[in-house]
């Protein structure tokens, strides 16, 4: 398995693999799917902005997965904190494609600099929460009901890493 950055011919596999989630999980909370534009605008923005977009690369040469960070929030107070997402194709789920996605992030991310990695992840979605608490992950708290899919509400759990023992700038 192959971790690489993405370009803009990956956005065919991302937004299905995004649209699929939009669709079928509570994994994004939009409701709306996406087209390759919109993805390739993504990818653009991101890598425009410094942040990175990855994907994993099967055997056979096909995207199975992806992931990237972003702004925590848009106030100065938080530049050295991002946030992340990380999907895998449904078919190639539960085979270490998120992990790997998952390690190659927070990697990034301490090489770039950053103190704080956020995730925010769906309250029932166990095992993405697992893999969050064993690569070191610590959950800080669940918002209750503050979304809304599929005609239920939904609780959001924060998870946060530090990924370095810095003093303050």
């Amino acid at each position: 398995m192959l971790v690489r950055n993405a370009t803009e011919q990956d956005a065919v596999a991302i937004a299905r693999i995004y649209n699929h989630n939009v669709q079928f999980s509570t994994a994004i909370w939009n409701e709306r799917v996406v087209d390759v534009s919109d993805r390739v605008k993504w990818i653009r923005d991101r890598q425009a902005a410094g942040y990175p977009v990855l994907v994993a690369q099967g055997e056979a040469q096909e995207v199975v997965g992806y992931a990237s960070f972003g702004p925590w929030r848009p106030f100065d107070g938080y530049r050295h904190t991002v946030e992340h997402s990380v999907y895998v194709h449904p078919n190639h789920q539960r085979k270490g494609i998120g992990r790997l996605l998952l390690e190659a992030l927070i990697s990034r991310a301490r090489t770039d600099g950053l103190h704080v990695m956020v995730a925010g992840i769906e309250a029932g979605n166990t095992g993405s929460i697992a893999l969050h608490k064993v690569l070191g992950f610590e959950e800080t708290g669940v918002m209750t009901q503050v979304g809304v899919k599929f005609g239920r509400w939904l609780d959001l759990a924060f998870l946060c890493l530090r990924l370095d023992d810095r003093a303050c700038p």
